[in-house]
């Protein structure tokens, strides 16, 4: 059969989303206050969202949470309990897979911005609602029990 053929009866498939294991970090300080970075890149340059990124080869997701912790903010944490997975929408058609944990400063410093991050604070609830969050952000945190007091 030639290969016209087999593509008008085996069509070429539409592009496959590619998923990109992804993690974030969820941080309340002793005040209850949810640990918050503005994006510095896409996606979703100059929004708030928690902190996390991809899951580099090699990794845990233990490891990579740290990582990302430490230098988008600045911060040493322990990395809790899996809280919940969302997927969203990366660049260039890849689907982020992100799996959020919870977790407690290992030693409560001032958080600073790092590589990734144009700002970074923790935030109350009233003022985690006065910020441009990342879609979804406050409906997910609020589903999980996950807002800022």
């Amino acid at each position: 059969m030639p290969p016209s053929r087999l593509i008008s009866v085996f069509p070429v498939p539409r592009a496959i989303k590619r998923r990109v294991p992804c993690v974030g970090a969820l941080v309340h300080d002793d005040d209850g206050r949810l640990l918050v970075v503005q994006r510095g890149h896409d996606p979703g340059r100059g929004r708030w969202s928690v902190p996390g990124g991809r899951v580099e080869p090699g990794e845990t997701d233990a490891v990579a949470v740290e990582r990302e912790v430490l230098e988008e903010t600045g911060l040493h944490v322990t990395v809790g309990i899996l809280v919940g997975t969302v997927i969203r929408d990366g660049l260039g058609g890849d689907l982020y897979d992100i799996r959020d944990y919870a977790c407690a400063l290992a030693v409560p410093t001032t958080p600073v911005p790092g590589d990734d991050a144009d700002a970074v604070a923790f935030v109350t609830r009233p003022e985690l609602a006065e910020l441009d969050l990342v879609d979804e952000l406050w409906e997910t945190l609020d589903r999980w029990g996950m807002l800022p007091r």
